[in-house]
C-alpha cells in the first residue's frame, strides 16, 4: 500500500473515496461505457472519529456491494487539514514531521506521508487516516491515495487560463472551505478553514484575501462545491465581492461528464 501505486485488476471499473470526519463520497466509473455506474454523497451532523468513519464507510460499501466488484483502479482522497505544502527544492523525505508541525497538531506515532505535485514543483506533506488506508488495502491490496488539496491544486491549475486579474477558488464541502488563489498559472495560496456559520465563511475569505493583499474589487471569487447561487454563503459574499461566480469545472479528463455527475464531488471525479 503507498500513494503512488496502482492496482493490477484487468478490470475497467474505477473506484474513487473522499474521506473526511464530516462526510464521505465515493464514485464507480465504467472506463469503457465512459460513464458513471453509481455515486453517493453522504454528510455527516457532526464530527467523527476516525473510528466511526470507518463504520460509516463499512455500512456505505456493505450497502452497494462495493466489496464484492473489481476494480483497475482504485483511489482514496483524504479532506483534513492535516497538511503542508513545500517547495520541491526545500524538500527531504526525511523530515517530514517539521513541515507540518507548526500549523497543525500531530501525534509521535502519526504517519506522514507525501504527495508530489509534479507539474508545479511542490511536495503536499500531509496525515492520512490510517485506518481507512489499512480497509482499504485489505478488500482491494494495493490502491492509490492522495490528499484532497493535492487534486484541487493539480486540477485548478490545470484548467485555469491565463487572466489580468488573481482568482479565488473556493471548493465549499461539508463545514469544510478550501481555498486556491491563482494568479498567471501560478499557485499563490492553498489552505482550508473549518467553518459552522455563513459569517465565519466570509471572515476566513476576507482574511485570506487581507492577507494576501488581494483587492476585493478586482479579484475574481469562483465557488464551487456545495453550493448554488441562492444560498445564503453566496448573497452574503456577494455584498462584498461583486465579480463572483458559481465555478462549473470540467469533468476531468475523462468527456462522459453530463448534467447527473454535477453532484459527485469534484475532488472524486478529477482524481479518476
Amino acid at each position: 500500500m503507498n500513494n503512488n501505486s496502482k492496482g493490477i485488476s484487468q478490470d475497467f471499473l474505477k473506484l474513487s473515496i473522499q474521506v473526511s470526519l464530516n462526510g464521505l463520497s465515493f464514485c464507480i466509473l465504467d472506463t469503457l461505457k465512459g460513464a458513471v455506474l453509481l455515486s453517493e454523497r453522504k454528510t455527516f451532523d457532526i464530527s467523527l472519529t476516525p473510528y466511526q468513519l470507518l463504520k460509516e464507510i463499512k455500512e456505505l460499501f456493505n450497502g452497494h456491494s462495493i466489496s464484492q466488484k473489481k476494480f483497475s483502479e482504485v483511489i482514496v482522497i483524504h479532506q483534513n487539514n492535516l497538511y503542508g505544502l513545500v517547495p520541491k527544492p526545500l524538500f527531504n523525505p526525511e523530515e517530514l514531521p517539521n513541515y507540518i508541525k507548526f500549523n497543525t497538531k500531530i501525534l509521535a506515532s502519526d504517519h506522514i506521508v507525501f504527495d508530489e505535485i509534479t507539474s508545479y514543483d511542490m511536495v503536499n506533506v500531509y496525515v492520512p487516516f490510517v485506518n481507512i488506508n489499512n480497509y482499504i488495502y485489505e478488500l482491494f491490496g494495493e490502491f492509490i491515495f492522495k490528499h484532497v488539496g493535492t487534486v484541487l491544486i493539480e486540477s485548478l491549475l490545470k484548467s485555469h487560463t491565463n487572466g489580468k486579474n488573481p482568482v479565488c477558488y473556493v471548493h465549499v464541502s461539508e463545514k469544510i472551505m478550501d481555498i486556491v488563489v491563482v494568479s498567471q498559472k501560478k499557485l499563490v495560496l492553498y489552505n482550508s478553514f473549518s467553518f459552522d456559520t455563513k459569517e465565519d465563511f466570509l471572515y476566513y475569505l476576507l482574511f485570506t484575501l487581507e492577507q494576501l493583499d488581494l483587492d476585493t474589487e478586482s479579484v475574481i471569487l469562483r465557488l464551487f462545491g456545495s453550493i448554488e447561487e441562492d444560498d445564503e454563503i453566496y448573497t452574503l459574499c456577494y455584498e462584498y465581492i461583486k465579480q463572483i461566480s458559481i465555478f462549473v469545472p470540467s469533468g476531468g479528463s475523462h468527456p462522459f461528464i453530463d448534467a447527473e455527475s454535477e453532484n459527485i464531488d469534484f475532488a472524486v471525479l478529477n482524481s479518476l
